[in-house]
């Protein structure tokens, strides 16, 4: 039986930051991780030397203490990339950020007028209340912009329709974003909207390259990293964690602490405490929902297919729902400049007809997609892979609130235990965000005082940081 200061359940983001925190200052952190890498949903696999970003993962943010261990890290192969993305509609291609003369083009006078009527509508007469999804963008947008440009994708996304997902999604994911705000970026170059950045940092061999640098710093400096090692048991006495079981390379091995942090999901972390929580407490774990993904990777033998990072696909015909292009986020990641490497990027819900489709069917699906779009011939694509990512997307449908309220207050009563990250919070961070709860839960430990639940990506992006050094 091992014992540690602080055990971290979970090797992304969150969990990796967490760790090289302790590191600093002198505290030999545990971290067991399930997966044979490290990264989580920030991880890089790779098929016969292509690189394949599960999603695409832009580097970016306005905490400045987030930038700069980005920066430390990776030094001169953390490149700066130029952002270009459209979103594919109706057989048209769209700027995003709005391009006002684009957008006119292709809709026509007469929609473009329809929408603008809609939208005075919409401001007229608003929802007094945004509770859902449709109400927020509605409000923002008009209705007709929304069924156009939101609704297919959103509904893709999240596998349910839009008026079951709850506003405050989009106030987390794309708060100061509306068509007064599109349209000013568009004629003035305004942009308050942290979604419309125009560049963003990205590794040069793609994300993993991140996180498998700070896998190293903690390790050189006493940390341990285990791979393979899934969670089988959290025991727990009183108000403590007092060890976790984990299955590593088929051995049981118990690892006892005096804290522990966990970045896996709240559905597992429930499930797997011993003696189990509260039956109420057990129930809502299991009512909490995720998306799933798969990505089918093409190799396309083109080497300049399209000049985007990304597209998104609003199109309701096909089922893909983006489309990453990895030789425009960083050449290194194509190892035959010859050649044309992608992400067909599919949304789905783990047991659906998406995710138990074979590798060969969905291959064959992807290209039939591709070529439908317009984006390649058929007879060009070489080969392809298959990649699948359970657990991806933490759902906000109508009840999520209400049981993870149920969660949070149970969690409060453990003592020694902190949940960080996306999964850890059931909530849709992105990489900086998740990076601040892990720096945030180790000053906890050191005696600051941070409610990591109130902690959101808004104050990732709009909040001045509280820069603490070590004690």
């Amino acid at each position: 039986m091992d014992h540690q200061p602080v055990v971290i359940i979970g090797a992304g983001p969150a969990g990796l930051t967490a760790a090289y925190e302790l590191v600093k200052r002198d505290i030999r952190p545990i971290v067991v991780e399930k997966a044979d890498k490290v990264g989580g949903l920030a991880r890089t696999e790779s098929y016969k030397g292509y690189r394949f970003d599960i999603g695409g993962h832009r580097f970016f943010t306005k905490v400045e203490e987030v930038q700069q261990l980005w920066q430390e890290m990776l030094g001169e192969n953390f490149l700066k990339v130029p952002r270009l993305s459209r979103i594919y509609y109706h057989g048209h291609f769209f700027n995003y950020p709005l391009d006002l003369f684009n957008a006119l083009s292709n809709l026509g006078i007469v929609e473009s007028l329809l929408i603008l009527l809609s939208y005075f509508k919409a401001r007229l007469r608003p929802y007094p209340q945004e509770e859902t999804f449709e109400e927020w963008i509605t409000n923002r947008f008009g209705k007709r912009l929304f069924e156009m440009f939101f609704k297919t994708y959103t509904e893709k996304v999240w596998g349910i329709p839009c008026h079951k997902i709850q506003a405050n999604w989009a106030a987390q994911r794309i708060k100061g974003l509306s068509l007064t705000a599109a349209v000013s970026n568009a004629l003035f170059g305004i942009n308050n909207a942290k979604s419309l950045i125009n560049e963003f940092h990205y590794p040069v061999l793609g994300p993993g390259m991140m996180w498998q640098r700070f896998q190293e710093v903690v390790e050189s400096r006493g940390g341990q990293v285990h791979l393979n090692a899934k969670v089988v048991r959290l025991r727990r006495k009183d108000h403590r964690i007092e060890s976790v079981t984990a299955l590593c390379n088929e051995k049981m091995v118990e690892i006892c602490g005096e804290h522990f942090i966990s970045s896996t999901s709240l559905d597992e972390l429930i499930a797997r405490l011993d003696p189990p929580p509260p039956a109420d407490v057990v129930q809502a774990a299991r009512k909490l929902s995720y998306r799933a993904f798969v990505i089918v990777g093409l190799i396309v033998d083109q080497a300049e297919l399209f000049p985007d990072n990304w597209i998104y696909v609003h199109s309701p015909e096909v089922k893909v729902g983006r489309i990453q292009n990895f030789n425009n986020w960083s050449a290194a990641m194509v190892p035959d400049p010859s050649k044309t490497s992608l992400g067909m990027e599919y949304f789905c819900t783990e047991g659906d007809d998406i995710w138990t489709m074979s590798e060969t069917e969905l291959i064959q699906l992807a290209t039939r997609e591709l070529v439908s779009l317009g984006l390649a011939d058929g007879g060009d694509v070489e080969d392809g892979v298959v990649l699948r990512q359970p657990k991806a997307y933490p759902v906000y449908d109508r009840e999520y609130h209400e049981h993870l309220e149920v969660i949070q207050r149970f969690l409060a009563t453990v003592d020694n235990l902190q949940t960080i990250g996306r999964n850890g919070m059931h909530r849709y961070n992105n990489q900086d965000h998740s990076m601040l709860t892990g720096m945030l839960a180790v000053r906890n430990l050191l005696g600051e005082s941070h409610d990591l639940w109130n902690v959101n990506t808004e104050r990732s992006y709009h909040e001045e940081f509280p820069v603490s050094r070590p004690v």
